[in-house]
C-alpha cells in the first residue's frame, strides 16, 4: 500500500505522469459557503477526480481536519482545489462590470432619446402657439434698447370667454407690463390700470387715436399695435414682446396645476353665478372658483385696485403652484402645463414660450415684485370716472425700468401698507 506524501509533486493516477499547469487559484479570495455539503474538485472534463479509477476519501490526513487528502497543507487545500467549505461549479463567473456596462450604455441612449423627443415635442408646442403681428406699422420713434439681456412683456388680458379668437376682443381688462432684469433672476410686473388718463397716439393703421382716453382704448380702437405705441409714449420704455392671455381660459391652466391657494383680504359673496361665498383667510381655488374671485371689485372698498391685486395674487400663485409642485422641471408635468396654456395665449411673431418656460423653470413668486403704475387715484375727467397719474413718480419708476435698476426704486418708494 502506498502512502500518499505531500511531496509537492503532482499525484500520478493510473500509472501515467501527468505534468500539471501552473495556474492562479481564482478561488483564493472566495469565503466558504456554510452549511453546504462538500463537492469532491472537478477535473477538466467536469466530472469529480477519481485517482485510480475510485473514489478516495480523506478523514483529514496531515493537513488536519477538513484537509481534502493528499497534498493537503496546513490551510486544509491541495494545490490547485477550491478553499474549505466552496463549491466549485466549473463554469467561468459573469463578467458583471461588463455587463452592467452594456446595460449602462443602452439606457444612456434610450434616456438621450426620450429627451430629443421631448425636446422636438416641446419644439412643437411653440409652434401651436398663436401669433399676431403685435408690432404692425411700428417703425421709427419708438424708446431705444438701453440694457443688454434686460428685457419687456407688454401683457394683455382679456375676459373673452373665446380662447379661440382673443384678438376679437376689444376690451383689456388687464394691462401689466413685465420687466426681466438682465441677469434673468429677477423680474417686476407692473400693473397699468385700465383707466388710467393717458394720451393715445395715433393709429399706425391711420384710423382714430391722437387723444387723451382712457389707456384700454387704445385696444379697442388698434388692437395691440396701438396698444404698444400708447404703452411706450407713456412710460418711455421699449416693449420688446406682447402676451395677450384670456383670463377665462386660464381656468383650464389652473386645474391642470391642480388649483392654487390664495389669501382672502375679507369676507366676500360673489356677485356673478352662483354667489359664492369666500371666508377672509387662506382659500385653495379651482380654476371656476379662481377667475370668479378675481373679477370682484365692487365688493371692495377701492375697487378696481382689489381687483388689480385680486389678478397679481392670481399670477403669484399659479407661478408658485408650477414651481413648487415641479411643473416646470418636470418634462411630463411641464406637456400637460404648456398643453392648456397654448390655447389662452397670443403672441408675437417672435415670442418663444417654451424657451421662456424652460429658462425660468426655477424662478419663485420670491424673485417677482408686483408693482402698480404710481397714481393719484380716481377722479373725474370729461364726465368718465378715471385714474389719474402722478407723472413724477410713474416717470423715476420706468426710468429705472430703463436703466434695470427697479430694486433701487423700490428702496427709495417702499409699498404703502
Amino acid at each position: 500500500m502506498n502512502e500518499s506524501r505531500p511531496t509537492g509533486r503532482a499525484s500520478v493516477p493510473s500509472g501515467r505522469a501527468r505534468v500539471p499547469q501552473p495556474q492562479e487559484d481564482p478561488w483564493a479570495d472566495v469565503a466558504p459557503v456554510p452549511g453546504r455539503a462538500q463537492v469532491p474538485p472537478r477535473g477538466p472534463s467536469g466530472s469529480a477526480k477519481v485517482p485510480s479509477g475510485r473514489a478516495q476519501v480523506s478523514p483529514g490526513g496531515p493537513g488536519g481536519p477538513g484537509g481534502r487528502g493528499p497534498g493537503s497543507g496546513p490551510g486544509g487545500r491541495g494545490p490547485g482545489g477550491p478553499p474549505k467549505g466552496v463549491v466549485r461549479s466549473g463554469r467561468r463567473r459573469p463578467r458583471w462590470g461588463r455587463i452592467l456596462l452594456v446595460v449602462s450604455g443602452l439606457l444612456v441612449v434610450v434616456l438621450i432619446a426620450g429627451g430629443l423627443g421631448f425636446w422636438t415635442y416641446l419644439k412643437s408646442v411653440g409652434d401651436d402657439v398663436k401669433r399676431t403681428d403685435a408690432f404692425a406699422g411700428l417703425t421709427g420713434g419708438r424708446p431705444a434698447k438701453t440694457v443688454d439681456g434686460a428685457f419687456n412683456i407688454l401683457m394683455l388680458g382679456s375676459d373673452s370667454r373665446d380662447p379661440e379668437n382673443i384678438e376679437a376682443d376689444a376690451r383689456t381688462d388687464t394691462i401689466m407690463l413685465l420687466h426681466v432684469n438682465a441677469q434673468h433672476d429677477q423680474a417686476n410686473l407692473i400693473s397699468l390700470p385700465r383707466d388710467l388718463w393717458v394720451h393715445v397716439p395715433k393709429n399706425p393703421n391711420g384710423e382714430g387715436g391722437n387723444t387723451n382716453a382712457k389707456i384700454n382704448a387704445a385696444f379697442a380702437w388698434g388692437g395691440a399695435p396701438l396698444m404698444v405705441k400708447t404703452v411706450e409714449e407713456y412710460t418711455g420704455v421699449l416693449v420688446d414682446h406682447v402676451a395677450m392671455i384670456d383670463f377665462d381660459g386660464l381656468r383650464a391652466v389652473t386645474d391642470a396645476l391642480g388649483g392654487v391657494d390664495m389669501m382672502v383680504d375679507q369676507d366676500v359673496t360673489s356677485i356673478h353665478g352662483n354667489h359664492r361665498f369666500w371666508a377672509k383667510g387662506m382659500q385653495h381655488f379651482s380654476g371656476d372658483a379662481a377667475l370668479d374671485y378675481i373679477r370682484q371689485r365692487k365688493q371692495f372698498p377701492d375697487g378696481d385696485f382689489a381687483r388689480i391685486r385680486h389678478q397679481q395674487a392670481f399670477l403669484k400663485a399659479m407661478m408658485d403652484k408650477a414651481a413648487d409642485s415641479g411643473t416646470l422641471a418636470n418634462p411630463f408635468k411641464l406637456k400637460g402645463f404648456l398643453d392648456s396654456l397654448t390655447k389662452v395665449v397670443v403672441v408675437d411673431k417672435e415670442f418663444e414660450l417654451v424657451d421662456l418656460a424652460i429658462q425660468f423653470r426655477g424662478l419663485r413668486s420670491s424673485n417677482l415684485t408686483f408693482l402698480t403704475s404710481p397714481n393719484a387715484g380716481p377722479d373725474t375727467i370729461d364726465g368718465e370716472s378715471v385714474i389719474v397719474s402722478d407723472k413724477q413718480k410713474a416717470r423715476a419708476l420706468y426710468e429705472a425700468v430703463n436703466r434695470d435698476q427697479v430694486a433701487d426704486w423700490i428702496k427709495a418708494n417702499p409699498p404703502q401698507k
